[in-house]
């Protein structure tokens, strides 16, 4: 069965959710799913699978090599590396064994879905990734409304090469997060039809207090709302009575929807009338704030959720939780809660070119 597999995890799967195997997004998929919370079902391909790729691969001392002495300053530099790395990565054939259960894994998610191919979405979930002491979402790729097993296999491969973009590298050496041990777990999630769609932290993400939760929503799929591209509306609440504090409506111009003839998500306006009207009615922001309130008590700690209410299910069952991370700017911070710490930049000499062959085929 693939769920006992060291390559997979499915979310219902019965074993502890382990950082080191399934990356910060994965574990909490797992965990979530376990706790009985509303999570569309899905699979993790684990760090393992990731790490005896690179090194059966021959890249993994490689990669250590260079990463040790490259500076983090030297843009150029890394670019380059970045490069070779991905290409290695891209192109390095994968073992039979691992191709063999990644297959098994996908076609059990199509059944349970249905049959046939089911879009997903297909996530980067590094081990390095929401950790209390540095806020990396964001670092690597997420790919949306993903169809048939090999384009599957394939955007599992570039999760695996976007730990090596160069704003991911950087961002490591910069915050002082090692390389050596870092795995790349990668989420295969079945993709919600998303009606409306966006966050929700349970405290107020301006001054931190806690006795707040705060909803960013939008039209269509949440990826727009996440990415910055559009203004979502902005609600924030009483998080004991849940009554609306404060609301600013925002500029919902755009969203993302699936084309079913294109087979994939498209971009479109919204037409003025909705795109000034609130997203969410007091009934579905209520249930947004009390989703998150849950996963706040499941974590004990403040939360960052991503959820989409799905149009192919019916009101009351609807409302799906997609993703949820530590709050990592104000939950760090003691004594005072209007300054960061800044990170300690760190790195050496580095010779470019050291880098001719290095990651050419032996």
């Amino acid at each position: 069965m693939t769920e006992h597999n060291p390559y997979i995890q499915t979310f219902d799967d019965p074993r502890e959710p382990l950082l080191e195997d399934l990356g910060g997004k994965g574990a909490s998929l797992v965990s979530m799913t376990a706790a009985g919370m509303p999570v569309p079902p899905g699979f993790v391909v684990t760090t393992k699978n990731y790490l005896d790729f690179i090194e059966g691969s021959g890249i993994s001392a490689k990669i250590d090599e260079h990463l040790a002495t490259i500076d983090p300053d030297d843009v150029a530099a890394i670019d380059v590396l970045a490069g070779k790395i991905r290409d290695a990565l891209l192109n390095r054939p994968i073992a039979e064994t691992q191709r063999i259960v990644l297959k098994e894994a996908y076609e059990d998610l199509m059944a349970r879905c249905g049959g046939g191919d089911v879009p997903v979405a297909v996530r980067s979930s590094a081990t390095a990734e929401d950790l209390p002491e540095a806020s990396f979402a964001g670092q690597q790729d997420t790919y949306l409304w993903v169809t048939g097993y090999e384009d599957v296999r394939e955007h599992i491969r570039m999760c695996w090469a976007s730990l090596f973009t160069t704003r991911a590298i950087t961002y490591r050496l910069k915050n002082n997060i090692p390389t050596d041990g870092l795995g790349m777990a990668v989420v295969v999630q079945k993709m919600v039809n998303a009606r409306v769609a966006g966050v929700a932290m349970t405290l107020n993400p301006n001054n931190g207090d806690r006795s707040k939760i705060a909803v960013d929503s939008s039209w269509g799929v949440g990826e727009m709302v996440v990415s910055g591209e559009v203004t979502p509306d902005h609600i924030l609440l009483d998080k004991i009575t849940l009554q609306v504090v404060t609301e600013h409506l925002g500029d919902k111009h755009a969203e993302l929807v699936p084309d079913a003839e294109a087979g994939t998500l498209v971009q479109r306006e919204v037409e003025p009338e909705r795109a000034q009207r609130r997203s969410l009615t007091d009934a579905e922001l209520e249930a947004v704030a009390r989703m998150a309130k849950r996963a706040e008590k499941h974590y004990k700690s403040p939360q960052d959720i991503e959820w989409a209410l799905d149009a192919d299910l019916p009101d009351g069952e609807n409302l799906l939780l997609l993703q949820s991370r530590p709050e990592t700017v104000h939950s760090n911070l003691t004594q005072e809660p209007e300054k960061a710490t800044p990170a300690s930049p760190a790195g050496g000499a580095f010779d470019l070119s050291s880098l001719t062959s290095a990651f050419l085929p032996s």
